[in-house]
């Protein structure tokens, strides 16, 4: 709190003489499902736009949080086998935002949620359902966001706004577009993508936007080759990824807008998984040959209807309607020496129906107050599938099973948030009531299916106060929640042979949290800045397949497993980010920085949480003239220690700690022309050898494969966009 004070009276002192206090606002949607500047919300709000996604040479998830305080991705490497492991099954498996990860963080796109990770047995089915190149901006609010948005935003949410015409149809255009073509030197990985937008009138916009991509396996700084499970290099991989956006905008006239959009993300990727292979001398179960594939695709259809209806009880109304079928598959072929083949072929599937009605009023109040309602109501429903078959299945198993019943998942929500705001002050209450139902089938289900109904009351409340101009100070509370899943309350696997078994839990409850932030931004000629302290008390943490019972007598008495809910934990974190900013008119010298830091405790046993990361520094120095730039980048990872591990999670030996890390990017920005421009970055300059901690998670110090987990190495990229 010292240096937060310290950062506001720098401030306070300089704001009323600053030259530069007027700066272009940045508008988001949501964190309120409304447009509002970004300044004036009492949350922490990261903004990625087009134009960072392009001069950073941002191709997936796992690049577009890199500099991003205290949120990561998880991306291990491929080193899965048929029925054992699932290390590197989900590719970029899903955000972590501060120290909760998985399911507990939100995914939207346009506002509609996308699916969720699913881990069963060995398989494991992550969440990278998206495609960057179509997308406009990215928004990541931190913090639970329950209160607009229910269930699963106990860390927050990150929502992936797609392109617009009106970007692509500035000064008067009625036709306008973009074309790109860029490398990455990490998977040896080429893109390509067009964007085409048109006005053929007033009342119409179209949006035409495709992307294709071929990279091969993340490189990494392992030595060893071998084909069998000494190797630390990467397995082949070979990957394909294609997106398509279109959107037809409607304004009949001023009082409406309707957005249809169509939206197709597909992602293919085939494993050569000569890791997997077994050492010499080999038997009749020796495996000779691994060969796997995924595929992902997300099929979305969305209308979005404003209209402006001036009345007593509304000033516009927005209505959502989108149908959303999201498909995955593994597919795992093992041929062994002499002994029977295998195969697994598993798939996961959810449809999506989501509805929402929501509705905002202005009301003018007495001594300069006023008053801004957002007041709605969400439906939500999603038909999760589930099936795995195959060829010779372990003894004591048959195919085609189901790891969970096929289950239709429904949800039900009334929400209001009321901000009054004044001259400086801005005070926004707010609360929403859920009720969620999992309605489970039972054809094809080889246990009981047992069904689980519930509700949950989120309330919060946020101030905002504006000390000057150029400064603000903001706190806020917010109550969360999340849901159990089909896959925890109806979780079965029976396995008589080897003598355990997996049971329904039709007494979960769903997972809660308390949040708290405090935090300070503000501006002067030369400096921006913006830090938060945050704390978080949560409840009923579901662990998955926690041993309850049994002692492993095959047919007697088999070890039992079951999802219950045993877990309470606190997590609090600093971060500061900001930039000096010396030029003029646009050229000269400028300094970003940002810096992370959180630590997490399990309250049942006073161990640390293991999935909070290491503290993370970026600083960077860029050079800016009307036609070029140049940048060099700094990141500081902290080594993993010690007393932040909680050493259990590691069934036998130490878990590998990760040293601290400094990397350094040299890019640049070239504009050949105004309508053609040149990105290049040579990332990991001095080819430093390091690890994430979110991949080792589980690692020995002892393993002989450390190096599988490193990071790539030295490498180029290269993207040239042009504007049409």
């Amino acid at each position: 709190m010292t240096l937060l004070i310290a950062c506001a009276y720098a401030v306070g002192a300089s704001a009323q003489d600053s030259p530069r206090t007027s700066v272009l606002k940045e508008v988001v949607v949501t964190a309120t499902r409304s447009e509002q500047n970004k300044d004036d919300l009492p949350a922490t709000i990261e903004v990625i736009d087009r134009k960072t996604i392009e001069s950073e040479q941002i191709n997936d998830i796992r690049d577009a949080v890199r500099d991003v305080p205290n949120v990561s991705v998880k991306r291990a490497p491929a080193r899965f086998g048929l029925a054992l492991g699932n290390t590197g099954r989900d590719g970029n498996a899903g955000f972590n935002i501060r120290g909760l990860d998985g399911n507990r963080v939100l995914l939207l796109t346009d506002g509609v949620r996308t699916p969720r990770s699913y881990v069963f047995s060995a398989n494991a089915f992550g969440r990278d359902y998206f495609d960057v190149n179509l997308i406009e901006r990215i928004e990541i609010v931190k913090g639970t966001v329950s209160v607009l948005y229910g269930s699963d935003g106990l860390a927050g949410l990150v929502n992936f706004i797609t392109r617009e015409p009106a970007s692509y149809l500035r000064d008067g255009k009625t036709f306008g577009g973009s074309a790109s073509i860029a490398y990455s030197g990490d998977d040896d990985g080429w893109n390509t993508g067009v964007t085409l937008a048109g006005k053929p009138s007033e009342t119409v916009q179209w949006l035409l936007s495709a992307s294709v991509g071929r990279t091969n396996e993340l490189e990494n700084m392992g030595q060893n080759y071998s084909a069998n499970t000494d190797r630390t290099a990467p397995n082949p991989e070979r990957d394909k990824n294609q997106g398509l956006l279109a959107k037809v905008i409607l304004t009949p006239n001023a009082a409406q807008r309707h957005t249809f959009t169509l939206e197709h993300v597909d992602k293919t990727a085939k494993y050569d998984l000569l890791s997997g292979l077994s050492k010499p001398p080999l038997n009749s179960t020796s495996v000779i040959g691994l060969d796997a594939k995924t595929d992902m695709q997300r099929d979305r259809l969305t209308w979005d209807g404003r209209v402006r209806v001036d009345t007593a009880v509304a000033d516009n109304l927005q209505a959502v309607v989108s149908y959303q079928k999201a498909k995955s598959r593994e597919y795992i072929f093992e041929n062994r020496l002499s002994a029977a083949d295998r195969s697994r072929d598993v798939t996961f599937d959810e449809a999506t129906w989501q509805l929402n009605l929501q509705a905002g009023k202005a009301i003018p109040m007495a001594n300069g107050w006023g008053q801004r309602i957002t007041y709605g109501a969400d439906y939500i429903r999603t038909d999760v599938e589930n099936l795995q078959t195959g060829l010779t299945p372990p003894a004591g198993e048959t195919y085609p099973l189901k790891r969970f019943p096929d289950t239709r998942e429904t949800s039900a929500a009334l929400y209001i948030q009321d901000e009054f705001i004044h001259d400086r002050w801005s005070i926004t209450p707010g609360v929403r009531y859920d009720r969620f139902d999992l309605d489970a089938d039972q054809a094809g289900f080889n246990a009981t299916a047992v069904s689980l109904k519930g509700s949950a009351v989120s309330p919060k409340l946020g101030v905002l106060f504006h000390a000057t101009p150029d400064l603000a100070l903001y706190g806020n509370y917010a109550s969360g929640f999340k849901a159990p899943n089909a896959f925890q309350v109806n979780n079965f696997f029976e396995n008589v042979i080897q003598g355990y078994k997996t049971i329904p839990n039709p007494n979960l409850k769903p997972e809660k949290s308390q949040n708290f932030e405090l935090g300070l931004r503000g501006r002067t000629g030369i400096f921006r800045f913006e830090a938060a302290a945050f704390t978080g008390d949560y409840k009923n943490l579901v662990e998955n397949d926690r041993l309850v019972g049994g002692r492993g007598i095959p047919r007697i008495d088999p070890l039992i497993y079951q999802s219950v809910n045993i877990g309470r934990a606190r997590i609090s974190g600093f971060e500061l980010k900001g930039e000096f900013d010396w030029r003029e008119d646009g050229t000269g010298i400028s300094m970003p920085f940002a810096y992370g830091q959180t630590k997490g405790t399990d309250r049942t046993n006073g161990r640390p949480l293991n999935s909070v990361d290491p503290q993370k520094f970026n600083v960077g120095l860029r050079y800016t003239a009307p036609t070029w730039n140049v940048r060099l980048d700094a990141v500081y990872h902290a080594a993993k220690k010690r007393s932040d591990v909680d050493p259990t999670e590691v069934a036998t030996g130490l878990q590998f700690l990760t040293p601290s890390a400094t990397t350094l990017d040299l890019s640049a920005q070239w504009s050949i022309r105004k309508d053609l421009r040149l990105n290049m970055a040579i990332v990991n300059l001095t080819d430093e050898k390091y690890w994430m901690w979110s991949d080792v998670r589980g690692v020995t110090q002892t393993s002989p494969i450390r190096d599988a987990y490193t990071q790539p190495g030295r490498h180029l990229n290269v993207t040239l966009v042009a504007d049409f």
